[in-house]
């Protein structure tokens, strides 16, 4: 049972279709390409527990907002075997505060930040820096919640935006303001782990 509507879940139940130790693959809601759609909301954890403890299912969950929720935490609580990170272990995607402070506690290089809820806090502090700097809305905005800024009017633009006219909603009401890092080539390196075992995937970009 993969959990979700968009291009990655209809990857997912495509290819998990072909495989021969897999019997019917549902999508819940689904979208126009996948077949067996179940009319469950991705927030509806307990319709969705329901319905794969029914069908003997093992959850696959693709979207962010119901990992940040808890969803994983929820299945295994009844012994449902599922596939995601924890709640606890979302907050690497769903708290950019989160994960910034992780790779600080844990060495792994990151960009100079610092975290704001005032904006006019905020505000000075990019003036004073002698840097242009990265704009972040702390949780989940549907991947549009980064403003990268070439001047210092830009930046005090996205701050209010974020800050003031709450233009991610309830994720930018705390903001990081980091340094934007010029240079090379971006890429994304994801791999499945279960804690011992670690798998990459092709990267992309």
């Amino acid at each position: 049972m993969v959990i979700g509507s968009g291009g990655r879940e209809h990857a997912l139940a495509w290819r998990l279709s072909q495989s021969p130790k897999v019997g019917t693959v549902y999508t819940a809601p689904g979208n126009g390409g996948t077949k067996n759609n179940i009319d469950i909301p991705i927030d509806d954890f307990d319709a969705i527990i329901d319905f794969a403890k029914r069908n003997k299912c093992l959850v696959i969950v693709g979207p962010e907002a119901p990992l940040s929720q808890g969803i994983v935490d929820a299945c295994e609580s009844v012994n449902l075997p599922v596939f995601g990170p924890t709640k606890q272990a979302s907050q690497l995607e769903s708290s950019k505060i989160w994960a910034k402070k992780f790779m600080v506690q844990n060495n792994i290089p990151t960009a100079d930040f610092e975290v704001f809820v005032d904006s006019e806090e905020a505000k000075k502090y990019v003036k004073d820096v002698p840097y242009n700097v990265v704009i972040k809305a702390d949780g989940l905005a549907a991947g549009k919640g980064v403003i990268v800024c070439s001047n210092k009017e830009q930046a005090y633009n996205a701050i209010d935006d974020m800050l003031n006219k709450k233009a991610f909603g309830n994720a930018g009401d705390k903001i990081i303001i980091e340094q934007r890092i010029e240079g090379g080539v971006e890429a994304s390196c994801i791999s499945m782990c279960d804690g011992i075992t670690s798998i990459p995937m092709a990267t992309s970009q």
